[in-house]
């Protein structure tokens, strides 16, 4: 029998880069905010710089038992078995903006209104047959300034490239309007990225750098970032990335309105008679407790969010909560990141260390920023050459047939070329489609005797011709910087577990092909709301985090402003 628990205002289940953004403007407003979290606590101590702990032990997400105890299990189609996947989130206070890259991108207008816009400018046709894209029920002017309080809140670093309807050829021409400049300077540039920079004005791009939630001086009273080189897989040991544990969630603790549970691992959304949500069940140290809210937020991981959904069965939701219109788990997407390009150049390169949000951008290709006429492909890819380079990870570095993978040769081709080669990083444009979908899994259980997520999804030929595209402009970009050797990985395959996961609660305006309405709340059950990147409908050529937590804000705001029609 679960113990239960005094009533609160609001539950928060997970407090990682979505829910420890809602809980300040929560908190702020006097609502009462208990915030559940399976993970535990970290501090600066916990993330020491170290390549063999961090990358090649991979400590960050291997300290989080429970996502690895219940990792989703991936199959490319419908007809085939599923495998065990690998999980690539972590458990804590924070969640995986602790250990993220912190490259905080803003969504372009276009990726708001890919169904519309495409047809205006191509005609219906050039939709991809079998996705279920759909505009989304509002465009980037109505989330601008979320953005915009977000990269204050947190701190970003960035280069403005449109203030107000006034480019700045220093920032990206092809990026929404935004109200004012970043709140830092951009992360610093070395003479690699200037070569770079220098190499895409000569085929007549346009180079900026990238923005980071990462300090680049100091700010908020917490240092600058040091360039270290670690913030790949590894949290900061000198909090200069803002995570939401060094950013939101202490200021919302410091309004005596938000409490933290760690430990604590939910394992079913609760309805009442009416079939509104009425709190939350989860186990912490051995025993069950009872959460009860007047309204509960799921701020999981997208594979979480779908998860805890079905798995919620109740009389009035037998396939799951928010379920009656058979929507959580469609319209599933990640993005393709299994097509890098990578260059030997020669000579060194200096480019050490560094950081992955540390680089210079090229957004030439990127949505519809240039006319697709001529390609029978919609969308595109941001190309990125950033500064991420190790000793361990340059030894499993490509040798482009040059030499063997092993024996004195290879390390001979090591020892004189390990700064000469430089990988890409490219995000590309994925959409949604009808078979690829999660749901729970029939055979594969976590510990507890849960069923875990199945991700059934493969690339489609829209993303395999982005992808392909990317890797030509990529080369291009190599080529013109003196590059000697290219190799590309292959394209296409299996889409599996993914940092940049969406859908499965998504946001749209018709409650039969969406879980969620305009303001991340549930068309089924309106005092449950869900953030995060499940709920969008695109991706655009983007890291999501930023879009999340300015959802997250977002739909935060919309509960502290209708609060008394929220918690009948």
């Amino acid at each position: 029998m679960a113990t239960r628990l005094k009533d609160t205002d609001v539950v928060v289940i997970g407090l990682g880069a979505a829910g420890g953004v809602a809980v300040l403007p929560l908190a702020q407003a006097g609502l009462e905010v208990i915030g559940l979290e399976a993970g535990g606590a970290m501090t600066r101590r916990d993330f020491a710089p170290d390549e063999i702990r961090n990358n090649v032990r991979g400590w960050p997400m291997l300290s989080s038992h429970k996502t690895n105890q219940e990792a989703p299990t991936v199959r490319a189609t419908a007809s085939a078995n599923a495998v065990q996947g690998g999980h690539p989130m972590m458990n804590a206070i924070g969640g995986t903006s602790l250990h993220y890259w912190a490259q905080h991108w803003r969504l372009n207008p276009w990726d708001f209104k890919v169904k519309s816009e495409t047809t205006r400018r191509y005609g219906a046709s050039r939709l991809p047959k079998g996705s279920t894209v759909e505009d989304w029920p509002f465009g980037y002017d109505e989330i601008e300034a979320y953005y915009d309080k977000i990269e204050y809140e947190l701190g970003v670093s960035g280069q403005a490239g449109n203030v107000n309807g006034k480019i700045d050829p220093r920032g990206n021409p092809f990026e929404g309007p935004r109200t004012r400049d970043y709140p830092m300077p951009p992360l610093r540039w070395t003479a690699f990225h200037d070569k770079m920079a220098a190499a895409a004005k000569s085929l007549g791009w346009n180079p900026f750098p990238g923005p980071a939630a990462i300090n680049s001086r100091s700010y908020q009273n917490r240092s600058g970032c040091g360039y270290h080189g670690y913030c790949n897989t590894g949290g900061c040991h000198v909090d200069a990335k803002n995570s939401t544990a060094v950013t939101t969630i202490p200021r919302a603790q410091a309004t005596g309105h938000f409490k933290a549970v760690t430990g604590a691992t939910v394992t079913q959304i609760n309805v009442d008679s009416q079939g509104r949500a009425s709190g939350v069940t989860y186990l912490a140290n051995g025993e069950e407790f009872f959460q009860p809210a007047k309204a509960v937020l799921v701020a999981g991981f997208t594979y979480e969010n779908s998860r805890l959904l079905l798995l919620s069965k109740s009389a009035a939701f037998p396939k799951g909560l928010a379920n009656n219109h058979g929507q959580v788990g469609r319209h599933y997407f990640s993005h393709h990141q299994g097509a890098p390009v990578t260059a030997l150049f020669p000579f060194d390169l200096k480019a050490w260390y560094g950081l992955p949000a540390q680089g210079v951008a090229v957004d030439n290709f990127a949505d519809d920023n240039w006319d697709h006429s001529k390609v029978d492909f919609i969308g595109g890819s941001n190309l990125w050459a950033m500064s991420d380079r190790r000793p361990i990870s340059a030894s499993g570095m490509n040798t482009f047939g040059m030499a063997p993978n092993w024996g004195s040769q290879w390390k001979a081709f090591i020892k004189e070329n390990a700064d000469r080669v430089h990988s890409s990083y490219i995000q590309k444009t994925t959409l949604p489609y009808e078979d690829n979908f999660l749901d729970l899994d029939p055979v594969v259980k976590d510990p507890l005797g849960l069923p875990v997520i199945r991700i059934t999804a493969e690339y489609k030929e829209n993303e395999r011709k982005i992808a392909e595209h990317s890797q030509e402009q990529m080369e291009k970009w190599y080529r013109a910087a003196g590059a000697i050797q290219i190799a590309k990985a292959p394209t296409g395959g299996i889409m599996g577990a993914s940092t940049h996961a969406y859908g499965g609660t998504r946001m749209g305006d018709n409650p039969d092909t969406n879980v969620v309405n305009r303001w991340g709340m549930s068309h089924e059950v309106p005092n449950l709301g869900v953030l995060g990147a499940s709920v969008m409908g695109t991706s655009g050529a983007r890291n999501p985090t930023h879009t999340v937590q300015a959802l997250a804000w977002r739909t935060a705001d919309h509960i502290v402003k209708n609060w008394k029609s929220i918690a009948l």
